[in-house]
C-alpha cells in the first residue's frame, strides 16, 4: 500500500510493506524496516524518500538467466520446418504400458502414493538394478523422481552448497549448468579430447578442489559411450578424494550401438557410495509425457535426495509409477529391437555426413544424437539460424558448453522420412556457408 507522509513542508509517499502503522506529530509511518530511518534527520533536512521498488525475482533466477545455455524458444517449431532438433523417441509409448496406466486410473488409484515412491516400483527397479550392477542395491536406495530432470536437480539442491565447484567434461547436457546457477556452484568446464575420451589429467587436477563430477553416459549430444578404462580410471580419482561425489546421468544407457559393452556407474563398487545414478523411463520406454524418473544412491545421499525432492514436487502420479512398473517388464528383445531401429538411423546420418565437405562426426556410439563439427564463419546459434531457414531445425553446439561452438547437435530419434528429408535439408544448406 501506499502511505501519504506529511511533515512540515514536506509532503512524501511510502510503500508500507505491512498494514500496522501510528500516527504521531505531523508524520505517519509503519512498524516494518522503513522505520529504521532516522525521521528526524528526513524532517530536518526535507529529504524526498523515493517509493520502494516492487520486489524483484531471486538472485537463483539472475543466475539461472546468466549462466543458461538453452535456447528460449525450445521445442518451437514453425511451420514446413523439419525438426531434427528435439530427444522425443517417435515410437510412442507401447500399449501394454498405456493400459496399465488406464487401468489404474478406471480401478481408483488416484490418491497419493508415498513421496519416496510407490513400493512395488521401488522394489522393481531395486532388483533390476542390482541384477545389472552385480550388486545389492536396496529400494531405500531408489527415489522415484518427477522425471529425470527432477532427479537432477533434486540430487544437486540437496548435495552441493553454494560456491562448491562441480566439473562437468562436456560438450554434454545442457541443464546441468541451470541447475548449478540455481543452487549458486561454480560450474568448471572440462573439454573431451579430440577423440571424445574424457581429459582425465584435468579432471585429475580439479578434484581435489572439486565436490562433484557431472557426467552424462551415453552422452547427449555426442552419442559418446565411455569405455570401461576410462570410468575405472575416473574411479580411481574419486578413490583418492572422498569427498567427491559422481553424478551419472545415465538416461541413455539402454540404447547402445554396435554390441559395445556398458558400464554403469553403479557397477563402480568401490566408490559405490561416492556415486549418485539419475536414470529416466522417457528414453527407454519412449515416455517422455509421462515424467518419471528415478535416483539411485547410498541411504544417508537417497535420504537427503528425497527430501528436496519431496519438498519441491510431492508425491508423483499413482497410475504414471503403476504404468512404469509395467514398463519394467518390457521384453528385452523389443528393447533391442528399437535400439537397432536407432543404429539403422544413426547409419544413414553419418552416411550422408561424411562425404560433406567442410564437414566432420565422431560417429554415435549410444542415444539418439549426432554432433557434426561444421567449417564455417558462421557461430553455431548463427547455423541454427541459417538450417531453419533452410527448412530444418537442429539445436547449437554452444548450447552444450564451450567446447560444442562450430558444432550443431542432430536428433535422429525421428521418423525415418522427416529424418531423411532433414538431412538432405542440411546438406544442401551447408553448402552455402562452408
Amino acid at each position: 500500500m501506499i502511505l501519504q507522509v506529511t511533515v512540515p513542508s514536506l509532503s512524501v509517499e511510502l510503500l508500507l510493506l505491512t498494514t500496522s502503522s501510528h500516527s504521531t506529530g505531523g508524520s505517519v509511518f509503519s512498524h516494518n524496516a522503513v522505520e529504521t530511518r532516522n525521521w528526524t534527520e528526513i524532517m530536518n533536512k526535507n529529504l524526498i524518500l523515493p517509493a520502494l521498488p516492487a520486489p524483484a525475482a531471486s538472485t537463483a533466477v539472475e543466475r539461472i538467466v546468466k549462466a543458461s545455455r538453452r535456447p528460449a524458444n525450445l521445442g518451437k517449431v514453425e511451420e514446413g520446418v523439419i525438426s531434427l532438433a528435439m530427444g522425443e523417441p517417435d515410437n510412442g509409448t507401447s500399449v501394454d504400458v498405456v493400459d496399465a496406466g488406464i487401468a489404474a486410473l478406471r480401478a481408483g488409484h488416484t490418491r497419493y502414493s508415498a513421496l519416496t515412491g510407490m513400493p512395488e516400483l521401488r522394489d522393481a527397479l531395486a532388483a533390476s538394478l542390482s541384477e545389472k550392477s552385480g550388486r545389492l542395491i536396496e529400494a531405500q536406495q531408489v527415489v522415484v523422481t518427477h522425471g529425470g530432470s527432477a532427479g537432477l536437480a533434486a540430487s544437486i539442491l540437496s548435495l552441493i552448497e553454494p560456491g562448491d565447484k562441480v566439473l562437468i567434461p562436456e560438450p554434454t547436457y545442457s541443464l546441468y549448468a541451470d541447475h548449478l546457477a540455481m543452487v549458486g556452484a561454480q560450474a568448471v568446464w572440462v573439454p573431451n579430447l579430440p577423440d571424445g575420451t574424457l581429459n582425465l589429467e584435468k579432471l585429475e587436477q580439479e578434484a581435489p578442489q572439486a565436490r562433484m563430477v557431472i557426467l552424462c553416459n551415453p552422452g547427449n549430444p555426442t552419442g559418446r559411450v565411455y569405455a570401461a578404462g576410462e570410468l575405472h580410471a575416473l574411479s580411481r580419482i574419486l578413490e583418492a578424494n572422498p569427498r567427491l561425489l559422481l553424478l551419472a546421468d545415465e538416461a541413455y544407457s539402454d540404447i547402445v550401438f554396435d554390441d559395445l559393452p556398458f558400464l554403469s556407474s553403479l557397477q563402480l563398487h568401490s566408490i559405490a557410495d561416492q556415486v549418485i545414478c539419475c536414470s529416466t523411463f522417457s528414453k527407454t520406454y519412449a515416455m517422455t509425457g509421462w515424467r518419471l524418473g528415478y535416483v539411485v544412491a547410498s541411504p544417508e545421499h537417497a535420504a537427503a535426495i528425497n527430501l528436496i525432492h519431496r519438498s519441491i514436487n510431492g508425491a508423483i502420479n499413482t497410475f504414471v509409477q503403476e504404468a512404469g512398473v509395467q514398463a519394467l517388464k518390457t521384453p528385452a528383445h523389443d528393447l533391442k529391437s528399437l535400439t537397432d531401429s536407432y543404429q539403422s538411423r544413426r547409419d544413414i546420418v553419418v552416411e550422408l555426413l561424411s562425404s560433406v565437405p567442410g564437414v566432420s562426426l565422431l560417429a554415435p556410439q549410444g542415444a539418439f544424437y549426432a554432433f557434426p563439427k561444421i567449417e564455417s564463419k558462421l557461430s553455431s546459434e548463427q547455423m541454427v539460424s541459417h538450417f531453419a531457414s533452410a527448412g530444418v531445425s537442429v539445436r547449437s553446439g554452444a548450447e552444450f558448453g564451450p567446447s560444442g561452438e562450430g558444432h550443431v547437435r542432430i536428433s535422429f530419434a525421428t521418423d525415418l522420412q522427416s529424418l531423411t528429408a532433414g538431412l538432405q535439408r542440411l546438406v544442401a544448406a551447408v553448402g552455402a556457408i562452408v
